[in-house]
């Protein structure tokens, strides 16, 4: 007598789980990614073989365009951008509110003239771009001096020295187009050292180092030895 034959059924897959762990993975990374800010203003920066990173707090930035504009940022570590508008605020009778200062260390670039701060602290996020007039820095009326000086005297108290040394420094950062002219990467170096500022790290696009170059050797020479140790 042969075996009854059981009728055939097809596998079905409840996706329901699938779909809820999807949409649990989608809102997680929607949620804790992190996009890059807009650039605020547009610099190519030179190229080297430079390793060296720029610090990502308590810094103080020069950022010079193509057209010759300087701005001005600053991570406000410790209130040190505070302190400086505070300072300057005072010392050039700017007119600036309490809220207007506190408002104006939180933008993403300073690039107006101290009797246009207060102007610039109405303006929206998406005009603090290139397009403005930048910090003057002509060699008979050179504000950048005035701003360096300002974060010497804020830094002397709450930041440390002003200078690029480690142990909590802070550091200062020039950002500079290839295209700049020499005459206002000049008038740039003068603001820093009128204020005895000697030392900073320039922003560059990393390169690899040559091959057969000294600094390639020398690379070669500490893989070697560190791999020996």
């Amino acid at each position: 007598m042969g075996r009854a034959k059981l009728p055939r059924k097809s596998t079905a897959v409840d996706m329901t789980p699938f779909c809820d762990v999807a949409f649990l993975l989608l809102t997680f990374f929607i949620l804790t990614t992190k996009f890059k800010p807009d650039q605020k203003i547009d610099i190519n920066t030179p190229s080297s073989v430079s390793s060296k990173v720029a610090p990502e707090k308590n810094f103080i930035m020069i950022s010079l365009n193509k057209d010759g504009k300087a701005f001005l940022n600053s991570d406000n570590y410790k209130g040190i951008m505070q302190t400086a508008l505070d300072n300057l605020n005072s010392q050039y009778s700017l007119g600036l509110s309490p809220n207007e200062v506190l408002k104006l260390s939180k933008v993403p670039v300073i690039g107006t003239s101290l009797q246009g701060l207060k102007q610039y602290s109405q303006l929206p996020p998406d005009a603090l771009n290139d397009k403005l007039p930048g910090i003057p820095i002509d060699s008979t009326h050179n504000e950048l001096t005035m701003w360096m000086k300002a974060f010497v005297d804020a830094s002397s108290t709450i930041a440390g020295d002003v200078t690029d040394d480690a142990n909590g420094a802070t550091s200062i950062i020039l950002k500079g187009d290839n295209l700049a002219k020499f005459p206002q990467f000049k008038n740039v170096i003068a603001a820093l050292t009128e204020n005895h500022i000697l030392k900073f790290q320039m922003v560059t696009n990393p390169e690899a180092v040559p091959t057969g170059s000294e600094l390639w050797k020398k690379a070669q020479i500490e893989k070697t030895t560190t791999a020996t140790n």
